[in-house]
C-alpha cells in the first residue's frame, strides 16, 4: 500500500473549526435506489442524527457496525443524498489509500457526544 499524498498545510484556526464527536451507531439501513449508501442512525448523547455513508461496497454486512462507537464530523452543512438528509460524516480510515476502510474509534468507550481534540 502506498499512502495517499499529504494534503496541503492548514492553520490551527481551520483545524479548530472541524467538530469531531463520538457517537454510537444505533441502526444501519439501506438507502433506496443506491448500491453504495446506507443511513446510519447515530446517538450523540443529547440527540440522534442520520448520517449517510457509502458502506455497502466496503463491507459484506454493513449492519455489523450497529452498536459500535465511532468518530463523526458533526458540523458539516446537512446534505441530501438519494433523498435522505445526511447530518454529518462518518470519520473512517483507509478509503483514500485504496484499502478497505475501517471505523475511526476511541481507545475505550467514552460518553456519546465527546469531542475530539
Amino acid at each position: 500500500m502506498t499512502p495517499a499524498p499529504i494534503k496541503p498545510p492548514i492553520s490551527m484556526d481551520v483545524l479548530n473549526q472541524v467538530d469531531i464527536r463520538t457517537g454510537t451507531i444505533e441502526s444501519v439501513t439501506d438507502v433506496a435506489g443506491s448500491d453504495k449508501l446506507v443511513a446510519l442512525r447515530v446517538n450523540f448523547g443529547d440527540h440522534t442524527r442520520t448520517i449517510v455513508a457509502g458502506l455497502k461496497q466496503e463491507r459484506a454486512n454493513p449492519r455489523e457496525i450497529e452498536g459500535r462507537q465511532a468518530l463523526f464530523v458533526v458540523n458539516l452543512e446537512p446534505r441530501k443524498m438519494r433523498g435522505v438528509l445526511s447530518e454529518g460524516m462518518l470519520f473512517d480510515i483507509g478509503y483514500a489509500d485504496g484499502v478497505r476502510p475501517v471505523l475511526a474509534v476511541t481507545e475505550s468507550p467514552v460518553p456519546d457526544g465527546s469531542r475530539a481534540g
